[in-house]
């Protein structure tokens, strides 16, 4: 797994092949944040990676310049990878939370730029998570994106918030943006 920009360009981290889950491609993800530029400033955001994962996003938006990173996964080993990695580029600017993505979610009362959710894509409550997400008036800052990696068995184009679908391969992005009409 690699950084693709910014401060930490190039940085490689070692997954261990015990690990299930597995990090956004570096072509998938290099493109989403082509896009992302587009929508968002990361340079000084507040950003939110929820099921981190490997933190290949994390890390990727620290290296970006986000003002603070906060991750949040359940899994014990790949919370401790996330750490062990965040170590390693000597920052402050990041929040390891080990945690269920929906309990957090609930209950956060912090307000981020960005959001960004790659679920287990077989995860039975995925066509909940923009709801879930958006539905937190205090979660996603106005104007904020919102992005959902998913399979492609997901449609989300009807949500009211949804902005636009990207797929590269296997992997897809669903794009939202948090306006006043998405509050609840």
């Amino acid at each position: 797994m690699r950084i693709i920009t910014g401060q930490y360009k190039g940085r490689h981290f070692d997954i261990p092949r015990s690990f299930k889950a597995r990090p956004t491609t570096d072509f998938a993800k290099e493109n989403i944040f082509n896009v992302l530029n587009r929508y968002i400033d990361l340079d000084e955001a507040t950003a939110l990676d929820l099921f981190a994962g490997t933190g290949s996003i994390s890390l990727e938006l620290l290296s970006r310049g986000c003002r603070q990173v906060v991750s949040v996964e359940k899994d014990r080993d790949h919370a401790l990878f996330i750490s062990q990695c965040v170590k390693k580029l000597d920052t402050d600017r990041h929040l390891l939370i080990r945690g269920d993505v929906f309990r957090f979610v609930k209950s956060c009362r912090q307000q981020f730029d960005f959001i960004f959710a790659d679920p287990p894509y077989a995860l039975k409550e995925i066509a909940d998570i923009p709801d879930l997400v958006l539905g937190n008036a205090c979660l996603l800052a106005p104007e904020g994106i919102f992005v959902l990696e998913h399979g492609k068995d997901h449609d989300f184009t009807s949500h009211p918030a949804f902005v636009e679908h990207r797929h590269y391969g296997s992997v897809n992005f669903s794009i939202f943006r948090h306006t006043d009409t998405t509050e609840k």
